[in-house]
């Protein structure tokens, strides 16, 4: 597998990371970057290790022990962000980790754009998902992203996800187990927003939203004038507004400036650090 970066991360959501400070380098998850992506998104924040594929290659051995060295260090989980692609030889990292002592929950941070066999593969091995549900308008999954066929795809796989962990559990202000949908509202495209959150309401409305306001103009969105540019005032007034509408009560909206802090560096030996 090729990994870009691991270590105690800060920046997901508050049951991911307990609630103390960045300051206080305490609880945190174990957060683990891998290199490369199904997807092709212009505007990817992250672009430097999922298109331009920064990054070493590690064995499913040497995998299991940066699980159990981060689960050392006080991680609340293991958080596997872009898995996707290297699916194999993470059920054999989980189920080595596991047999050497990992007992903390295991997340998978994907872009829901995978196959239900994968999904079901990963079926009690996986504690809590954490897909990011991008369209509903396949016109712009493939324009922005190159994915024919998304919302159907994310769509099925979301659901299969709920079906195996449920609603999100949380202890002592910690989650443990269940699924959060995440949504990057885009710019110019309040629609594509609003469909996607019809569609999680449908899937069932006590789902845990994280909406994100987020998004940057990085990497090759300049090729498009509609999404080259920061999100109005307006656009996210308009999703919060629909998404309290359509009674998605449960998670997080981010703050309107969220822009400006997630934004890594990958070349760094810490891509968060300022």
């Amino acid at each position: 597998m090729r990994i870009a970066w691991y270590g105690k991360h800060f920046g997901e959501e508050p049951p991911l990371v307990g609630e103390l400070s960045y300051e206080q380098k305490e609880c945190g998850a174990g957060t683990i970057f891998f290199s490369d992506c199904n997807l092709h998104c212009v505007f990817c924040q992250n672009y430097q290790i999922s298109q331009e594929k920064l990054g070493k290659e590690y064995s499913v051995f040497e995998l299991a022990q940066i699980m159990l060295k981060l689960q050392s260090q006080g991680a609340l989980n293991i958080d596997l962000v872009t898995p996707t692609l290297w699916w194999r030889f993470l059920k054999e990292a989980i189920l080595l980790a596991r047999d050497l002592g990992l007992d903390i929950p295991v997340i998978w941070n994907s872009n829901a754009y995978e196959g239900l066999r994968i999904i079901r593969e990963m079926d009690g091995l996986v504690d809590i998902y954490l897909p990011d549900f991008k369209y509903m308008d396949d016109t712009l999954a493939i324009k922005y992203s190159n994915a024919p066929g998304y919302s159907l795809l994310a769509e099925k796989a979301i659901k299969e996800m709920f079906l195996q962990v449920g609603k999100l559990q949380i202890e002592n202000g910690i989650a443990k187990k269940g699924l959060i949908v995440r949504h990057l509202v885009i710019p110019g495209n309040v629609d594509n927003s609003i469909a996607v959150l019809k569609k999680i309401a449908a899937i069932d409305k006590n789902i845990h939203l994280s909406l994100m306001n987020q998004y940057y103009p990085v990497y090759e969105s300049y090729r498009f004038n509609e999404i080259n540019r920061r999100l109005t005032e307006d656009e996210i007034s308009t999703v919060e507004t629909r998404r309290m509408e359509l009674g998605l009560e449960n998670g997080w909206v981010q703050e309107a400036d969220a822009g400006d802090v997630f934004l890594p560096d990958f070349r760094k030996e810490n891509p968060f650090d300022k």
